[in-house]
């Protein structure tokens, strides 16, 4: 199998990364004060290394937004459009670290890792924390509320008919040309689509 499909090279040096794609309060309802548990992040390690007892950042963190832009905390203070959101990043310490059933010491790139932190089990609680980033604290990239895309068409495109010396250059000539064939009003449907 190893053949077939090559093994993806692991980067151990870089500052630990990793996207959460799960979170968890592990705490049974009822339980005493002494026995509360922190919130658990599970997901897969990007680069670096996680290691048990390591300060580490979540981010974006929470996430606050208001109309007037009044009453925020003194946090990182993103203005978009009408009104601010403010982001705070989540500070804490590794408590534990698992995979499967199996305690770690730390945590290295590939699988599922579980994180156990000292985070208030209500932030971590449904899946609140899903697609945010872990990492060393101060070592995550900046957190950003706008995004500039640019994007492209492909060269050729896929399923398309006569993609070769008859067509454009990019096969989309064609593709436009069989759009302006059919006629406006009429929908071709096949005996699938009837109910």
């Amino acid at each position: 199998m190893a053949k077939c499909i090559p093994i993806p090279s692991r980067d151990f040096t870089s500052d630990p990364r990793m996207i959460i794609i799960r979170s968890f309060d592990v705490n049974k309802p009822g339980e005493e004060v002494e026995d509360l548990k922190g919130g658990v992040a599970g997901g897969s390690i990007l680069c670096g290394v996680l290691k048990k007892h390591a300060e580490i950042e979540i981010r974006p963190g929470i996430v606050k937004k208001d109309q007037e832009g009044k009453h925020l905390p003194p946090a990182l203070v993103l203005t978009q459009l009408h009104h601010q959101v403010t982001c705070r990043p989540i500070l804490s310490r590794i408590v534990s670290l698992f995979a499967e059933h199996n305690e770690l010491e730390y945590a290295v790139p590939g699988g599922l890792i579980g994180v156990g932190t000292k985070i208030d089990p209500t932030l971590s609680r449904a899946d609140r924390l899903v697609g945010q980033v872990l990492g060393e604290k101060g070592k995550l990239p900046e957190i950003f509320s706008d995004l500039e895309i640019n994007y492209f068409l492909l060269r050729r495109l896929l399923g398309v008919m006569g993609c070769g010396a008859g067509s454009g250059a990019d096969g989309v000539d064609q593709v436009s040309r069989r759009k302006e064939t059919r006629k406006p009003g009429k929908l071709r449907s096949s005996p699938r689509e009837k109910f």
